[in-house]
């Protein structure tokens, strides 16, 4: 059973977790994974609470994430639905949905990893991170 990507998108609007379930709905697949990153309110390398994360990605982006899906997809047969969101981000907002599909629970957890993963490492996103006392700092490549 060849897997597939459903769904890769770079947007400036909210991310939709039901859309991303309703790209990989398959009767074979038994199992579904997901992963939602969220804006969090501290990071280890700021002095202040974090109120905002700012997201930039490069023109190239959503071609690079359908890439990183079919690679971690490899031969497992999984269906993937994934999106990366850019602009500014408060704290709560989603950042990142993946969902996996796939006939085995195994296969969804390790492909949906594989992806959050990659995505930090070799995804073309930056995110510049905004502190309560106006601070501001680049997180670098990924997400």
């Amino acid at each position: 059973m060849p897997g597939a990507v459903r769904l890769a998108a770079i947007s400036a609007e909210p991310l939709d977790l039901d859309a991303h379930l309703a790209a990989v709905d398959d009767r074979t697949a038994g199992a579904v994974t997901t992963f939602v990153g969220r804006v969090r309110d501290h990071d280890p390398d700021a002095a202040t609470p974090v109120v905002a994360l700012e997201y930039t990605a490069h023109p190239d982006a959503e071609a690079g994430l359908r890439r990183i899906a079919e690679g971690a997809i490899g031969h497992s047969g999984a269906f993937v639905a994934v999106s990366h969101r850019i602009g500014r981000l408060a704290v709560g907002d989603v950042a990142v949905v993946i969902v996996v599909a796939s006939s085995h629970r195994a296969e969804a957890f390790q492909v949906c990893r594989a992806i959050i993963e990659t995505i930090k490492t070799d995804l073309p996103v930056w995110k510049r991170q905004v502190e309560a006392d106006g601070t501001t700092a680049w997180k670098g490549l990924g997400g």
